[in-house]
């Protein structure tokens, strides 16, 4: 048996995995993005049994690990006759993850907005739907801006978790060159420096925001 040495095709191999990575981190932001917003507004809704619906689902998505809801996803549908490629099971996953957080990141920003606010709107005869475009919503955005990259950054990380169905992201690129070269501590050090990569300019981009925000909202 001839053992590989961590070289560039090894860390080319990385690369790519890293790029499959970024690409799971898109797909878990942009539709738990979506699902989470439908979420946050149900969250914030006038009717009390919407409200608790959404506080619900929140509580439920929160309350169980990623990885279960990952198993879920590829081995319980495919018990029940549903089999799912890797990489979608992955991407429901992840986005199932990212909309429970995110709505409950966005309901905070939305119910933060001062009171008078939406008192002031309703005066105006405002809809409720012109109170969110013109009044809410520019306001909570704003205020979301740091926690939601920060969230990003966790994102990232966890995508490492799918590596246990067999999705070849970054961390199962890792497992399968040290398989072949045996020198773990140059290939993990070379996964973990590519992970510091993506979420050091996140973590600095959502410090960034918060200091920025919170110094504009002072003057």
């Amino acid at each position: 048996m001839t053992l590989r040495t961590f070289g560039f095709d090894e860390f080319g191999f990385l690369l790519q995995a890293l790029q499959w990575t970024i690409l799971l981190t898109v797909i878990a932001l942009v539709g738990g993005g979506l699902l989470g917003f439908a979420v946050a507004l149900a969250r914030t809704s006038p009717v009390k049994a919407v409200r608790f619906a959404a506080g619900s689902y929140i509580q439920v998505i929160q309350g169980i690990p990623v990885l279960m809801i990952l198993f879920l996803s590829y081995y319980g549908l495919s018990l029940a006759g549903l089999e799912l490629p890797p990489l979608f099971a992955a991407g429901a996953s992840m986005t199932i993850y990212a909309s429970g957080y995110l709505a409950e990141i966005w309901r905070g920003c939305i119910q933060a907005v001062p009171q008078q606010q939406w008192e002031a709107s309703e005066s105006l005869a405002m809809t409720r739907l012109q109170q969110y475009r013109y009044i809410i919503l520019p306001q909570a955005i704003r205020v979301s801006l740091p926690p939601t990259v920060g969230f990003a950054v966790q994102v990232v990380k966890n995508t490492s978790i799918t590596s246990i169905i067999g999705f070849v992201e970054l961390a199962r690129a890792g497992q399968l060159v040290n398989n072949t070269t045996f020198q773990p501590f140059r290939v993990f050090i070379a996964v973990a420096a590519l992970y510091f990569v993506v979420c050091y300019p996140l973590s600095q981009l959502s410090r960034w925001l918060e200091r920025r925000l919170h110094a504009g909202s002072n003057r």
